[in-house]
C-alpha cells in the first residue's frame, strides 16, 4: 500500500471510524480461500449457533490459523495490516481469525461495538482494530455489514437490541472494510438468494487479551512453521520487550526453541560486567 494512500485511509478511520479499501486481495486468493472455506464447513460440520448475535442462519468457523497454511497470508496482507498498524502500534495481535457465511433469510444482527466487553471510560484511544475481506460482493440486499460513522467518538455503547440509524458498507468481491473497535455496527438482514461470505480479521493491541487464545488454540508444530512476523501476531512475541515475556525470554524463544534476538525493555542500557 502506498504511503498516501494509507494516509487517506487512516484519516477516514480517525474521523468515521471505518474505511474500505477497494481491490484489496487479489483475486486467485479469493477464490482459494472460498474453496478452503468451503471444505471446511463440510469437514468439520458447520451448523449455525442459534443465537442472536451469531445468528440463526449463518455459518462460522473459527480458530483459522489451525485449519489450513492458506489462511497464514491473511493477517500479515500488505494492503490490510499497515492500516491495523497505524491505529493500534506494530505490537499489535490477532485477536481472532474466523469466517462469516451469512446465508438468505438471516435477520440483522444486533447493533454493537467489538470492544464494548473491555471496562474502558468512552471514548478511549484504539484498543481493537478489526476487519471484514469481502470473499463475495457486500450489498445492501444481502446482508452487507452495517455502520454507524462517527459512533467510536461517543461516551456510550449501543443497547443490545435496540434499532439504531445505520448504513451498508456496500463493497464489491476483494474489497476489506477496516473499523476501530469502538464503532457500532452489526451483520445486515440478508434478502437476497446468493450466500455473503466474508473473512474477520481481527487485531488487539499487544497489551490486552486476544479473543481467541491463539497460543493454545494453534498446535506449537503449526507455529513453528509460520513467518517471524505471523508468529509475533499470534502473540510468540513481547510487547515493548515486556509484556507476554518468560523469564526474560520471548515466548518464541523459550516456548519455541528459536532465537528471536529478544531484549528486555529493562536491559536497554544493560552493560557487561567489567573483569
Amino acid at each position: 500500500m502506498e504511503e498516501k494512500q494509507k494516509e487517506a485511509h487512516l484519516a477516514r478511520l480517525a474521523e468515521d471510524g471505518y474505511t474500505i479499501v477497494e481491490n484489496a486481495i487479489e483475486p486467485d486468493f479469493i477464490d482459494a480461500l472460498n474453496e478452503t472455506l468451503l471444505g471446511l464447513e463440510k469437514e468439520l460440520g458447520i451448523e449455525p449457533a442459534y443465537n442472536s448475535f451469531e445468528g440463526h442462519k449463518t455459518l462460522r468457523i473459527y480458530n483459522l490459523l489451525a485449519r489450513a497454511r492458506l489462511f497464514e497470508r491473511v493477517p500479515v496482507h500488505e494492503n490490510v495490516l499497515p492500516l491495523i498498524e497505524g491505529v493500534l502500534d506494530k505490537g499489535c495481535l490477532i485477536s481472532s481469525l474466523s469466517s462469516i457465511a451469512i446465508l438468505p433469510g438471516e435477520r440483522a444482527q444486533p447493533i454493537h461495538s467489538d470492544d464494548q466487553v473491555i471496562g474502558l471510560t468512552r471514548p478511549h484511544k484504539s484498543v481493537v482494530c478489526n476487519s471484514m475481506w469481502a470473499l463475495s460482493d457486500f450489498t445492501e440486499e444481502n446482508g452487507a455489514t452495517r455502520l454507524v460513522p462517527g459512533s467510536h467518538k461517543w461516551d456510550h455503547c449501543p443497547v443490545y437490541g435496540e434499532h439504531y440509524a445505520s448504513i451498508p458498507a456496500e463493497m464489491p468481491k476483494g474489497s476489506v472494510l477496516v473499523w476501530v473497535g469502538s464503532l457500532w455496527h452489526g451483520g445486515g438482514a440478508h434478502k437476497a438468494e446468493e450466500r455473503r461470505t466474508g473473512l474477520a480479521m481481527n487485531y488487539c493491541a499487544g497489551f490486552i487479551r486476544q479473543q481467541e487464545n491463539q497460543q493454545l488454540g494453534i498446535p506449537l508444530e503449526r507455529v513453528k512453521e509460520f513467518s517471524p512476523r505471523l508468529q509475533e501476531l499470534a502473540g510468540f512475541g513481547t510487547y515493548q520487550g515486556l509484556i507476554g515475556h518468560i523469564d526474560k525470554q520471548s515466548p518464541r524463544e523459550a516456548v519455541l526453541g528459536q532465537k528471536g534476538g529478544h531484549k528486555s525493555i529493562w536491559d536497554h542500557d544493560k552493560k557487561e560486567p567489567v573483569s
